[in-house]
């Protein structure tokens, strides 16, 4: 430890082992019911809610702590037309010439098509992006673990809305350039993810789906 790089003292608070066997209970049940929903209210988020959802992605740990992301929010009805449109003709050109036969064999039971109406309707929009490198004083610095660190923090944000009471969809139209194009960002930023955010619609319907059980996806070494 030296001055220049000081450390101080941290206690998170503990909890007794019953209470800890609810917490984690209960916060997977909570979880558990999460789902990815292309049906979307045009219902207002209240105030504030989606800039703490954010804020608590931002919290996630980072590669030298150097927090290589940024969130774009976007609530502008004609700036969300602009990506619907663009994020469609992507979409066409993936549906009609890109995609495997495979691929949209495995994409049929959920389905998913070109358009993306969503995008409208939804209150508001997060577009992730990764920054691959730092601009300092015009000159490059680097970032570590960029996907990981902004992986985990995308993580935390679908966890944060889920837990607000809101849904989303982890939307990747690719490629996404359009996008900085759009929100005016540079180009040491990617952007990796489009979601809306809101209220599920009245007639919200999701595909039947199957989650792996426990002892699929852990094994205690």
């Amino acid at each position: 430890m030296s001055i220049e790089h000081p450390f101080i003292p941290y206690q998170p608070k503990r909890h007794s082992a019953i209470e800890m066997q609810q917490r984690a209970r209960e916060f997977f049940l909570e979880m558990d019911e999460r789902r990815s929903v292309r049906y979307f209210s045009d219902e207002p988020i209240p105030e504030g809610v989606l800039e703490h959802i954010i804020a608590t992605a931002g919290t996630a740990p980072s590669g030298a702590h150097k927090q290589p992301w940024f969130f774009a929010l976007v609530t502008n009805p004609g700036i969300k037309h602009q990506i619907r449109l663009a994020a469609e003709a992507e979409e066409k050109k993936n549906y009609d010439e890109r995609f495997t036969p495979e691929w949209k064999e495995d994409l049929a039971p959920f389905g998913t098509d070109a358009v993306k109406a969503y995008i409208d309707v939804a209150p508001a929009l997060i577009v992730v992006f990764k920054e691959s490198y730092r601009v300092h004083q015009e000159e490059k610095k680097k970032n570590y673990y960029v996907n990981e660190s902004v992986g985990i923090a995308a993580g935390m944000l679908i966890t944060a809305i889920h837990h607000a009471g809101l849904v989303t969809l982890t939307h990747t139209p690719n490629p996404m350039k359009f996008l900085n194009e759009i929100l005016d960002r540079p180009q040491n930023e990617t952007p990796i993810l489009l979601m809306p955010v809101g209220f599920p619609s009245d007639d919200c319907k999701v595909p039947k789906i199957q989650r792996k059980r426990l002892d699929e996806i852990m094994r205690v070494y």
